[in-house]
């Protein structure tokens, strides 16, 4: 892991590695589809035609419209979702959740699993790319 960037947009805290993010939701919160539009800014910062992919530390209870994951879906470069849920409600949520997302969606105990698997199914999606572009 390289250097990160760090983003705090008032609702949530972002840190941007190489070919991931970390996003922390603050208590309270709601997600919705006007979240994807911050999300959306930092992945053409950082991402630009550049596969990745997103997790989220659930450290705080906040909500999520399910629907945001069909949007989400349609980011291409966009190729996994990890989840971290800090207690069983929270992962009941995001095994929820997982059914409005087709692409490979995770639930892990600890950040370091999560970080493990993205980077794998980032490292396989550009070996993809590569060999189309070739």
């Amino acid at each position: 892991m390289g250097l990160f960037h760090y983003y705090n947009s008032g609702h949530a805290e972002i840190f941007v590695f190489d070919d991931f993010l970390i996003k922390q939701i603050k208590e309270g919160e709601v997600i919705d589809k006007e979240e994807l539009e911050i999300f959306n800014e930092v992945l053409d910062k950082h991402f630009n035609n550049k596969n990745m992919a997103y997790i989220s530390n659930r450290v705080t209870s906040y909500s999520v419209n399910p629907l945001v994951y069909k949007e989400a879906e349609k980011i291409s470069n966009l190729v996994a979702i990890a989840i971290i849920p800090a207690d069983e409600k929270m992962k009941a949520n995001a095994e929820y959740e997982r059914q409005f997302y087709n692409k490979p969606f995770g639930i892990f105990d600890n950040l370091s699993d999560a970080i493990k698997w993205v980077h794998k199914i980032v490292v396989k999606a550009n070996s993809k790319t590569e060999a189309l572009s070739t």
